[in-house]
């Protein structure tokens, strides 16, 4: 019992990093599936070009997209965002840009490993970069240079080199060029992205207005606060679909029904509370800090019936704090 507890708190402590590695381990493992069991370089002037770099950025495309769709947070700022009448001030503006900036750094760790893992592996890079007019002329002028070969036979010939067809072993050599600058440019964004990644983390951390401690504590709140929520919300939702089913087939079973059994079914109706749309919009808006509140929710149950100070609030809005809402350390995440 005591091993699973310690598995649970290691869970629970680097869940973050597990999914971002889970996520990393699969996309280079459907990559390197991808490049051998579905790529097939067609060789041609005219189609290796685009060919390659369908390969190379629409799946890409396709996971940063995925993790958009697949992170909750965003989903909740988008939600009602385009309803008209609501009042939009800069801070708000300010706060969701951020935000926004900030899911997709994390996003694009998914794509941007797809990339750097096709560069390193270069199948994907030597079929393009062979179709390519520029890169060929490059090529070829190099060897027309050297008085190695004729530059019309090389531009002919080199779109056959990733299938190793070409008839001329220079030409063919080349392929081993494409591929070196494939690498090289593969680990170039590999480091790039490490250092965005702890630039970002350092920076957030640098800035954080609680200390260390403070913010494990604020984590392990915020995670139980959700279980909670979605608790009460399930025992609420369940509580007023059995009432309101109860009272639909008892009404339909009475062909009439007195006065007096209509106040009843209404009084007892009103025995679950239901929020307000405004309640429930103050409790999913983005969180901005506040010394005394860990959560949108935590503000609202201290401050409800309490008239706002405005300058208070204003005064809120400027410090968007990081740790609840972005995607690194989001509210429904853990340390």
């Amino acid at each position: 019992m005591e091993k699973f507890k310690e598995v649970q708190d290691l869970k629970f402590k680097y869940r973050s990093a597990l999914i971002y590695g889970l996520v990393t381990l699969l996309t280079a493992s459907g990559e390197s599936i991808f490049s051998s069991k579905v790529f097939q370089c067609p060789c041609s002037t005219t189609w290796n070009l685009p060919y390659g770099l369908v390969f190379l950025l629409v799946p890409a495309l396709a996971l940063f997209l995925m993790g958009y769709l697949m992170r909750a947070n965003f989903w909740r700022v988008l939600t009602g965002c385009c309803k008209l009448g609501l009042p939009v001030s800069s801070g708000t503006c300010l706060q969701k840009t951020i935000f926004c900036c900030h899911v997709s750094l994390a996003t694009a760790l998914a794509p941007l490993t797809w990339v750097a893992v096709a560069l390193l592996q270069g199948t994907f890079f030597e079929c393009a970069s062979s179709g390519s007019v520029y890169i060929v002329q490059h090529l070829c002028s190099k060897l027309y240079a050297n008085g190695t070969y004729d530059y019309g036979n090389c531009t002919d010939q080199l779109p056959l080199v990733p299938c190793k067809k070409a008839k001329v072993a220079k030409v063919q050599d080349l392929l081993q060029e494409l591929k070196a600058f494939s690498q090289v440019s593969g680990w170039v964004l590999t480091a790039l992205v490490i250092i965005i990644i702890l630039i970002s983390i350092s920076f957030a951390r640098c800035y954080s207005p609680v200390s260390f401690q403070q913010l494990i504590f604020w984590k392990i709140y915020s995670k139980e606060e959700q279980k909670f929520f979605n608790s009460e919300a399930r025992a609420c939702a369940t509580k007023l679909a059995k009432k309101n089913a109860k009272s639909f087939f008892e009404s339909s079973s009475e062909k009439e029904n007195t006065s007096m059994g209509k106040e009843e079914h209404k009084s007892s109706s009103a025995e679950v509370y239901i929020p307000s749309t405004e309640d429930w919009q103050q409790i999913s808006s983005l969180y901005t800090y506040s010394p005394n509140y860990y959560s949108m929710l935590h503000k609202y149950v201290n401050k409800k019936g309490k008239s706002p100070n405005s300058r208070a609030s204003q005064r809120n809005q400027s410090y968007p704090l990081d740790f609840v809402d972005e995607p690194f350390l989001s509210a429904t995440d853990t340390l």
